[in-house]
């Protein structure tokens, strides 16, 4: 899996790229949870969930945001980063012309960051958000969510309670024309100690489920 390096709106952007199997693969890009509480591109979420895609043949970008790791800049309370995020999107775009479909998946602030991102691409097919802090951040944004997507959280998170991730939830669904699904991973806590592969387990099924729905000629 190439390191590649990109222009950033602060400098440059350290990521890890996979091309997909095919010219007109679909594309995915994920997004890592707060870099000031250690959030990096390597999370284990993020690998995980980077391969995920890899298997099912799209061309993946990770990375890291501004001033993690080796990309330049300072962390921007959310602001730059979202312009970060936008920016790994045109790059992933650029070297991906032909793709079919393209996916976002984001864990804690990272979810947040790929839920603004999604609402100015309307390209996006779909969405995977991992344990939104929406008691943490504004997600009043999503007016409405252009797209389907899954919202996966744990039963005993305490960052990002069940209760504030209902309510992002219940507000999305009262939404015509999309379909946000929810799934609790029962036993798992924030970062989902001894439960990522059950979390991935369950992320791939409703890739797998939703991809086929697209196929198939189903709507966003």
């Amino acid at each position: 899996m190439p390191e590649v390096i990109f222009n950033g709106p602060e400098g440059r952007l350290e990521g890890r790229y996979q091309p997909g199997k095919e010219p007109n693969a679909p594309i995915a890009i994920l997004l890592h949870p707060h870099p000031q509480f250690g959030g990096t591109m390597n999370n284990q979420i993020i690998y995980n969930l980077f391969y995920m895609f890899v298997e099912r043949g799209f061309a993946v970008l990770r990375f890291n945001s501004r001033g993690v790791g080796r990309s330049q800049g300072m962390f921007d309370h959310g602001v730059g980063e979202l312009s970060d995020a936008a920016s790994a999107l045109d790059w992933l775009q650029t070297i991906n012309r032909e793709s079919r479909g393209c996916w976002i998946a984001g864990f804690s602030f990272g979810a947040w960051i790929g839920m603004q991102l999604l609402m100015r691409r309307p390209e996006v097919e779909g969405f995977i958000s991992v344990a939104p802090p929406e008691n943490l951040y504004d997600f009043s944004f999503l007016a409405p969510c252009p797209s389907s997507g899954l919202i996966i959280h744990g039963d005993k998170d305490r960052v990002a309670p069940p209760s504030s991730v209902q309510k992002l939830v219940d507000k999305l669904k009262t939404q015509k024309g999309i379909t946000i699904e929810q799934q609790i991973v029962e036993g798992a806590n924030h970062f989902f100690e001894g439960k990522v592969d059950e979390l991935t387990t369950a992320c791939a099924e409703y890739l797998d489920r939703r991809r086929q729905e697209i196929a198939d000629g189903g709507g966003r």
